[in-house]
Parts: C-alpha cells; structure tokens; sequence
C-alpha cells in the first residue's frame, strides 16, 4: 500500500464512498475488515472464473490472490468476485454444449453488473476455459475502466506410449475404440495420463487461441498468455498484472484507447499465423461489436487468409503451448511478424508503451521451429479461411493448417442434430466422398451454437478424416481438424439453404477459391424454400430460450445486445 491520497472526483468509487451520504455503503466495508485508508483508494475489481468444474479454471483462485498484492502494493484496493464457466471439453458432444456460447455473454454480463452494481474503478480479469477468455475481455471494453487481463495458463502436456498427448486425442481414441483398433485398457489408460495438470487445453485450441489474441490485442502483458497453469511464474504475471491496473488508472488509460481497429486486425494476423481456433473468427467480432466497430467475419478472414503460416501447433501442427513456451513465449511470434512487415506496431498496449516498443528487445531465436519467419513460412496462406457461395450467402468459415487438400467434392449426408450425425459416424453409416451435413446447430436453431469435436474426432479416429468433409451452420473445437466447415450462414433455423439441402445433392467446397457450393439451381432452392417450415426447439424457457430470442447472426459474432454503436453512456464516465 502506498500513502498517495487519490482524488476520487472522476473515479465511479466515489458512488460508494465519498461524502456523508455515502456512511452507509463504507458500513459495509467496515464490516470486511477494510481501513480508511484503503476505503479511499481507488478499489479494482479482480474477476476470475475459478471454479472446480475443470482444470482450465481450477488454478485462477490461487492466481487471484497475487493480482491482489499487486493491487495492493500499487496502492488500490483489490476487490475480489467470480463468475461462471463452461468448460466445453466435459460439456461437447451432449446438450450441456448449448450453454458454451450463451456462456460468454454470462460471463460478460455477470462481470459488467457486478461492477456497475458496486461502482468498481479497474478491472483485472483472468480466465483460462474457451468462452471466459473473450467474456472475459468484452466485458473489459463494454465498462471501459482500465483493464488487465490475464490467461489462467494452458495444461501441460501428457505422455502416452513416448508422445506427447492432449484432450484431443482421448476424443480421436473414442474414434479408435469405436473402429477396434484401440484396447479399453489402451483408451482407460490414454484417458488417465491425457491430462496432468492444471491448465486449459494444451493446443492451439480457442483457449491459447484467445490467450494469444490477448497480448496481440494489447490487453495483457507480453508474456502472460505462455507460462503454463501450474508454473510458479504465473504468480508473478498475477502480481504484474495488478500493478500495471494501477498505472493505467493513474494515466486513465483504458481498454478503448488500446482496441482499435487496427489492433483487431492484429489479433485476426496472430490467429491466422498460428493455425488458430475458427471460432476466434466468431469472437473478435463480437469485441469489436463492444466498443461500436463492425468486424465482421468475412474480415477476420480476409486478414487470416493473407497471413502468412508460421506456427508449427496442433491440432494440424506439432507442438503445443508448452513449446511455445520454451522459446519464448507469444513475444516471439508477435516479433516474427512485426519483424515480417504484418503487424501494427503503433497499437498502444497496457504496459502504456506501444507493440513495437514491448517488442524491441526480444531476439528471435533460430535455434527451434515451433516458430518460423514470416520469410520461410509453414504456408503462405494463413491457417482459417473464409467461404461463400450458394450454400452460405453470409458465409462459412474453414481451418486449413496441417490440411494437404484445400478442395473436397462429395454428396450431402444430412443430419438435423449433432446426436444423429454422431451415432451414423459410430454405426460407420457414412462413406468415403459424403459431405456430413450437421444443421440447426447455429446459434438460434441449437439453440447456443454447439462444437462438433465429438463427431470430427470420432472420424479422424476411423481413419476416415481424409475421406469426409463435414459442415454445419454450428461451431467446431479449436481441437477439430480435418475438411470441417463451420458457422455457414445464414443458418438453417431462418431458412438458409444449409436447410434445403437433401441427402445426394453434390457440394464443392475450395478452401484455395473461398467457395462453397451446392450443384442445384436457384430455382431449385427457391422451389425447397417455399416447401420449408421453421421448427421449434425443445428449449422453451430459461437462459438457453432467452439467448435464442435475441443472439444476432455468427458473422457479426452472434452477439446479444446492440453494443458500443448504440451508447448513450459509458459505465467508466459515470
């Protein structure tokens, strides 16, 4: 703690604890423990999403109390909250992956009211599961409070027969067992060492998809998002984090000034150069719906498709975040493609310094290839593309690295739930050369936009990832790999034609083209059109029901409210 006396006049603290007025809201902090002294200071709000649900939020509670010395000796007043998370690993492949989605904009709203509620100066958030990463930081740039955020750190890898393994492969050996050529003994044991420690999914999944994103985007500290979960240096990322909170209230430097346009462009460049998570493309625009941008889709893919490969992760690559890790961290990556000609290096960061000036003192090392120059890359083409034809008007989007073929040509197998699409793959009632149709899937016709990782895992575990494509107007794993095409537009519950396809019909997807299409006429699909009903879902009532009514379309990141563009007040100015 410091002995600055804080001028509160500007501050949404002083709500709460300035002025006579206000004795009976300090009672309360009276009764916590808390002194004079630290009632008058400038009070931070340090949001996790510790729970015991899985271990990608399990270590965040431990994490949280070292942002709060941080706070604390940078003279604020850390007060502490969580919120929820659902963890998709345990919720995918049954109902419970319906709440994912809607869990992000949970997140958002839970940490959003809980500052409103109790008029918090800061913010410091640390998540680790999927959803909670962008929750997580929309709800950093709809307050606008200055902000850190922090990734809770990625799991280490397992070991399995000499190979490094994650999650993703207990979903392939599902796949293995289903075909015969896995033991159960096999499976129990891979299922029993997949997974050691704590931390979020160890590939480029969306949870390091979104942490990468994060020091690309400016909101965290250079190197926060690598350290994995169960490593002491977390902590000191932790207490970083807390004072840096206190810098930028002292400078009023806050999440808008940071996340322009040009740094979500920069995070779009991180995504596509690393191979990363498809759904990156449904949550950065729903980040720039926060502070009034439109960034569509079709713009995350753009900016991906011409971005240079350059990071060798699985699912299509080699290395996981611990490798990452070892050479250096995210740092790295983003100064390969600074030094390459890709990035903005003008965006301003929360360290209060610029990309290029966090960047100017780290080397490059050659003597690995997690990660290569921009000059010799993986690919020249980025790791997700984006489509559009006749068969997603609005869109699709496709994750290509590690892919040897960016053209598939097959018949439509059609399948209206994932549960169906599901028990076809593991009665082997599919073909080499069918295209899996999974619809109403989106984020109204789920409701909630589910993943398909139990389905395209199940396939490659076959043998038969190669031989299939899949596409849905659904969502898929950052772990999925394989010829999967993902939040085709419009969706089948409003009558895209992803509705009107039927079991036969020839479909051409080119990822090289950026074209996706069915081989009938529009006239033709206006004739099925006329013949196609809405259909009603099975959730008629509660959170799932409620998102449904209002969640936009996936290509403006299906989000739930009209966003910055509609403010008449910002939470920060209050």
């Amino acid at each position: 703690m410091t002995d600055r006396v804080w001028d509160k006049t500007h501050l949404p603290s002083r709500h709460v604890t300035v002025g006579p007025g206000r004795a009976p809201h300090r009672s309360y902090y009276h009764a916590m423990g808390l002194t004079e002294a630290q009632i008058a200071q400038p009070f931070v709000g340090v949001a996790t999403c510790w729970n015991e649900a899985a271990p990608c939020n399990i270590a965040l509670s431990r994490q949280a109390q070292s942002v709060k010395a941080g706070v604390a000796e940078a003279g604020g007043t850390p007060r502490e909250f969580t919120t929820i998370t659902v963890t998709d690993g345990i919720a995918m492949g049954h109902q419970g992956m319906k709440s994912s989605l809607v869990s992000r904009d949970v997140i958002a709203d839970s940490v959003e009211l809980t500052m409103r509620g109790h008029c918090y100066d800061a913010l410091v958030g640390v998540a680790g599961c999927d959803k909670s990463l962008p929750g997580m930081m929309m709800a950093m740039l709809r307050l606008n409070v200055p902000s850190v955020f922090m990734y809770g750190g990625s799991i280490l890898p397992g070991r399995f027969h000499g190979r490094d393994v994650t999650v993703l492969d207990v979903f392939e050996a599902v796949g293995q067992h289903a075909a015969g050529n896995m033991s159960d003994a096999d499976l129990h044991e891979l299922e029993c060492v997949a997974c050691p420690s704590a931390g979020a999914c160890g590939g480029q999944f969306t949870a390091n998809t979104m942490a990468m994103v994060s020091e690309a985007i400016g909101l965290a500290l250079p190197g926060s998002a690598g350290s994995p979960a169960p490593y002491e240096e977390r902590d000191r990322f932790a207490t970083e984090s807390g004072r840096a909170v206190m810098a930028l209230v002292e400078r009023q430097l806050r999440p808008r000034d940071i996340v322009t346009r040009r740094a979500l462009e920069n995070a779009a460049i991180v995504v596509g150069a690393t191979g990363g998570s498809t759904n990156a493309a449904l949550h950065l625009p729903a980040m720039a719906h926060e502070v009034g941008i439109e960034f569509s889709m079709e713009e995350v893919a753009a900016i991906m498709r011409r971005t240079p490969y350059i990071a060798d992760l699985k699912p299509g690559g080699r290395y996981v975040a611990l490798d990452v890790h070892r050479v250096g961290g995210v740092p790295v990556i983003l100064k390969a493609l600074l030094d390459g000609g890709m990035l903005h290096g003008d965006c301003m960061t929360v360290t209060g310094r610029t990309m290029a000036e966090n960047l100017a003192d780290v080397t490059f090392p050659d003597d690995q290839d997690v990660v290569v120059p921009v000059s010799h890359p993986l690919s020249p083409t980025g790791g997700v593309v984006g489509l559009r034809g006749n068969l997603a008007p609005d869109g699709a989007i496709v994750k290509v690295a590690g892919m040897h073929h960016l053209r598939f040509e097959g018949t439509a197998l059609c399948f209206d739930s994932e549960e169906a699409a599901f028990a076809a793959v593991q009665a082997r009632a599919y073909k080499s050369g069918d295209v899996i149709v999974i619809r109403y899937e989106g984020p109204k016709g789920g409701p909630g936009m589910r993943e398909m990782l139990s389905t395209t895992a199940a396939i490659y575990g076959q043998g038969m990832g190669e031989q299939v494509a899949l596409i849905t107007d659904g969502r898929f794993s950052g772990a999925t790999r394989g010829f999967c095409v993902g939040h085709v537009g419009p969706e089948a519950a409003v009558g895209g034609p992803i509705a009107l396809l039927r079991d036969g019909d020839r479909i051409v997807i080119d990822a090289g083209a950026g074209t996706i299409e069915v081989a009938i006429s529009d006239a033709e699909l206006t004739a099925r059109r006329a013949e196609w009903a809405p259909r009603r879902t099975d959730y008629q009532s509660g959170a799932i029901w409620k998102f449904a009514q209002v969640v936009g379309p996936a290509r403006l990141g299906a989000v739930t409210h009209p966003g910055g563009a509609a403010e008449t007040h910002c939470y920060a100015d209050i």
